[in-house]
């Protein structure tokens, strides 16, 4: 498999660059470019000091780390967020911490979030009387459930 060149620049020479932390990942690591205290149920928006071009058809998605989801309750407010090929400022991510009690702290550097790079389709939106019928029909939230009580 071919890489996809994606462009990128910094906001100063020790940022970072977004890197794979094992062959096959699907999401490069990206961090924080300044200190971060998160108190109990706090949320912040982090800088990264990355900026990036992406290729036309093409966004990024920006995915919480498992590790401080699982470790420390920090997620990514609007997961995924999604990072548009035009778009061409500083990479933010808007982390909560979730824990109760514990304050999380976070220094310039450490892995804060997930880059993953994917193809996307433009759909042409055409307007109907009625929609085809499916399997699933209207169901909508907890509808695939197995039976009462199902969550």
């Amino acid at each position: 498999m071919t890489p996809l060149d994606v462009l990128v620049s910094t906001t100063d020479p020790d940022v970072p660059l977004p890197v794979y932390s094992h062959p096959g990942d699907a999401g490069a690591d990206i961090t924080t470019r300044i200190d971060v205290d998160l108190a109990p149920g706090e949320r912040a928006t982090v800088p990264t000091g990355l900026r990036i071009a992406l290729p036309a058809g093409f966004a990024a998605f920006v995915h919480p780390r498992s590790g401080l989801a699982s470790r420390h309750g920090v997620t990514i407010v609007n997961a995924p967020g999604t990072v548009d090929a035009g778009y061409r400022g500083e990479l933010a991510v808007t982390l909560h911490n979730t824990d109760a009690h514990e304050t999380v702290s976070l220094r310039r550097g450490d892995r804060i979030a997930q880059l993953v790079i994917q193809r996307v389709e433009h759909a042409s939106f055409v307007p109907v009387e009625t929609l085809p019928g499916s399997h699933r029909g209207e169901g909508g939230f907890g509808s695939t459930g197995t039976g009462a009580g199902s969550p």
